[in-house]
């Protein structure tokens, strides 16, 4: 099968802001305890740290991560988690059914955070706390003046102030499962005036506030425009959540999902756009994409069990085992967020350790990558610059998505630095490679790099602690290139890395 992709040095979509490759911490199953902090560990630092996770998140170049939560942080009480630890309480959490123990708080995170050279995204309590309490957690971490909350951090140990920049101003308020659920006008309300706190404190902070739990739920998208009618002029990003199922095991609709993604993306795009004519307003407001993934494997059987369960430490919970087919899926949904690099500024993939997570260990032994470390790891590693528009010609087929999907999926990033130019490539088809004809217009002297690709002989195929290399990466023969022509041979159900050198 025969298909095409079109790109020019001169159609450029926006810069790729770096944090679109971020992720994402709860307080949530083992995603801190016996995911990144484990005392005891063979790995693990002075601090409990398990350095064999940090060196891999490290060399994935995570360059964000949300913290604490997610449903957890919605009935958060932030005082519990800083301190010594020994006076720190237990506390019952109700998102999860769970103990916490709060042994690993706000403080350790900012450690962590330097040790694994990313920044670190604050979600606050706006469920069942308000400003007040949000502003005190603010000058906790980020005050130097001598007042009150500073001088405790300098107290528990910390003379230098965090300086957090980015902000979430709660998470899913518009879920009926949140604890302090509101509606659309109570939410922006609250979230214009504690982002007018903020600013009171330091106007160059980052503040995120919410939007929908995802693009189903009935409230959307009038849900976006509530908020944003109260709070526009005093946020900079609104957040978007999406998880992606295969219950029907329908391969070709689940990797058309990336059609709804830009779909979900578009509408939120335009609703923006409405509210800063219908303000009049100056600044723009940015989607952060703070969390997505593939999220179904262990889903129905867990929420059962932690209806059941009687408040467990770190259990083990929504610990997916992902496939092939799951890594491909989050290519579509990388590669969309680089074609829409013009909106989209910041996105989080749910989760990083553990917690359907694209990093998996064993307490007291091992760490692996699961199969959707790949895609995420290279695109972080070769899809930062400036995204480029592609016309893309393939093959199409109907499924449950849409009608004439196409079989191939693709985002281009320019690295003008390098003078490098990555094509990231999925080939839906589950029977056939494709054969791809590249034009790389207004380029010199190209020439090609590389051809990294991920697939393997069977869609469901999950990488273990036994067997962890199943599904990796492989170097495939260059692209042969011919002026401004290449020629390439995709793989069936495959996520490629098409790699160029240019000159001038």
């Amino acid at each position: 099968m025969k298909a095409s992709i079109t790109t020019n040095a001169k159609f450029q979509i926006a810069p790729i802001d770096d944090r679109i490759y971020g992720s994402f911490l709860e307080h949530l199953g083992r995603a801190i305890y016996e995911g990144i902090y484990e005392p005891g560990h063979p790995s693990s630092n002075e601090q409990g740290f398990r350095t064999d996770v940090l060196d891999i998140i490290r060399d994935l170049q995570v360059p964000v991560i949300r913290y604490p939560g997610g449903n957890y942080v919605s009935a958060f009480k932030w005082e519990d988690s800083v301190g010594p630890r020994e006076l720190r309480p237990k506390r019952l959490d109700l998102a999860w059914r769970t103990i916490e123990t709060n042994q690993f708080g706000i403080a350790e995170f900012h450690d962590w955070c330097q040790q694994a050279n990313t920044a670190y995204m604050m979600a606050i309590n706006l469920g069942s706390r308000g400003i007040e309490d949000a502003r005190n957690l603010l000058e906790y971490c980020n005050d130097n003046s001598g007042a009150a909350w500073g001088d405790l951090r300098k107290q528990h140990g910390y003379p230098e102030p965090f300086n957090i920049r980015m902000w979430c101003l709660g998470n899913e308020m518009d879920g009926p499962w949140q604890v302090g659920h509101k509606t659309a006008y109570e939410y922006g309300r609250l979230a214009n005036e504690t982002a007018k706190t903020y600013l009171k404190f330091d106007e160059d902070l980052e503040l995120i506030v919410c939007g929908s739990s995802n693009d189903k739920m009935a409230t959307y998208p009038e849900w976006e425009a509530e908020v944003l009618d109260q709070s526009y002029e005093s946020v900079d990003y609104i957040s978007l959540h999406k998880y992606w199922n295969n219950y029907p095991k329908d391969t070709l609709s689940y990797l058309a999902s990336h059609y709804e993604l830009d779909e979900y993306i578009s509408t939120v795009r335009s609703v923006i756009r409405y509210i800063k004519a219908k303000k009049r307003a100056k600044n723009d407001v940015y989607i952060c994409f703070d969390e997505w993934n593939p999220w179904y494997h262990t889903n129905k059987r867990d929420h059962e069990l932690l209806k059941a369960w009687n408040w467990p430490e770190a259990p083990h919970l929504f610990e997916d085992p992902y496939n092939l087919e799951d890594a491909l899926l989050v290519g579509t949904v990388i590669n969309s967020f680089i074609r829409n690099a013009d909106i989209v500024k910041i996105a989080c993939m749910a989760q990083l350790v553990n917690v359907i997570a694209p990093i998996s260990t064993e307490k007291g032994g091992a760490v692996w990558k699961q199969t959707i470390f790949y895609p995420y790891y290279l695109a972080s590693k070769y899809g930062r610059g400036t995204a480029l528009q592609a016309q893309v010609a393939s093959p199409t087929y109907d499924c449950t998505i849409r009608d004439q999907a196409s079989y191939l999926d693709t985002s281009v990033v320019l690295n003008e630095e390098l003078q490098e130019i990555s094509v990231f490539c999925v080939n839906k088809h589950p029977d056939q490679a494709l054969h791809a004809e590249i034009s790389l217009e207004n380029f010199s002297e190209l020439s090609g790099l590389e051809h990294i690709c991920l697939t393997g002989p069977d869609r469901y195929l999950t990488n273990t602690a036994q067997q962890p290399d199943r599904v990796v990466p492989q170097l495939l023969e260059p692209p042969k290139v011919n002026q401004t022509q290449s020629t390439v041979s995709l793989p069936l159900l495959s996520f490629n890395v098409l790699r160029y050198r240019y000159q001038g």
